[in-house]
């Protein structure tokens, strides 16, 4: 099962345990002997290539796939918070440095994107508890080189970006914003792979199809 059909199975599993009333009418004028009714049963989807099953109630509710977060999930969402700060930095260079009113709009379009992005990414760590220590990761005592991230600008590209203005920025800011989406794929493709959380996955998915489509727009100015 490939990635993208594992999200999509666990959303419907989760989604789609469909109750159904076991029974029939009859109209008849001998009615058979009642007797007690079973319990509801429920339809669980299978995996992808595999057959649906009719499930009692009690065992319909440990199919419901447990989505608690796991360090991958953790990882992400505290890498990608920074990663996205990353970004917003150097979209806040553009307003006055940028020539072309194609790249000025794009940085604003990435900041309107990704500073909503951060906070949720923040609203999702105060929700799960906050910031966790992970296995070389944000949060770990030991990390402190923001450019180990895929797409990461280093302190000198972001000097050179600083002190560049017109057609020598818009430039250098394409150069630089495509590598930097490129890496965010990289991360949100991975914990689609790693990790547990629904709602992770949700914000992953967001990222791969957003920065995909800015990519495309990047490459096609001059």
């Amino acid at each position: 099962m490939n990635v993208f059909d594992r999200v999509k199975w666990r959303t419907v599993a989760a989604l789609t345990l469909v109750t159904l009333t076991v029974g029939a009418c009859d109209s008849g004028t001998d009615a058979p002997e009642k007797r007690s009714a079973p319990g509801p049963s429920v339809i669980a989807p299978g995996k992808p290539g595999e057959p649906a099953r009719t499930l009692s109630a009690a065992d319909a509710a440990k199919e419901i796939p447990d989505d608690s977060p796991n360090a991958a999930d953790f990882e992400y969402v505290q890498m990608m918070i920074v990663h996205h700060g990353q970004a917003l930095d150097m979209t806040e260079l553009a307003p006055h440095r940028a020539k072309s009113a194609n790249v000025k709009r794009m940085a604003s379009r990435i900041a309107a994107g990704q500073g909503p992005e951060i906070d949720a990414m923040k609203g999702w760590l105060k929700n799960h508890g906050g910031k966790r220590r992970t296995s070389g990761g944000a949060g770990s005592s030991h990390h402190h080189d923001h450019a180990t991230m895929p797409g990461m600008a280093t302190e000198a590209q972001l000097t050179q970006l600083r002190a560049a203005r017109g057609a020598a920025f818009d430039e250098l800011f394409l150069k630089l914003m495509t590598a930097h989406h490129y890496g965010a794929i990289t991360m949100a493709t991975s914990v689609l792979s790693d990790g547990n959380n629904v709602q992770v996955e949700e914000m992953a998915n967001e990222v791969i199809a957003q920065q995909t489509s800015e990519i495309s727009r990047m490459r096609e100015m001059p």
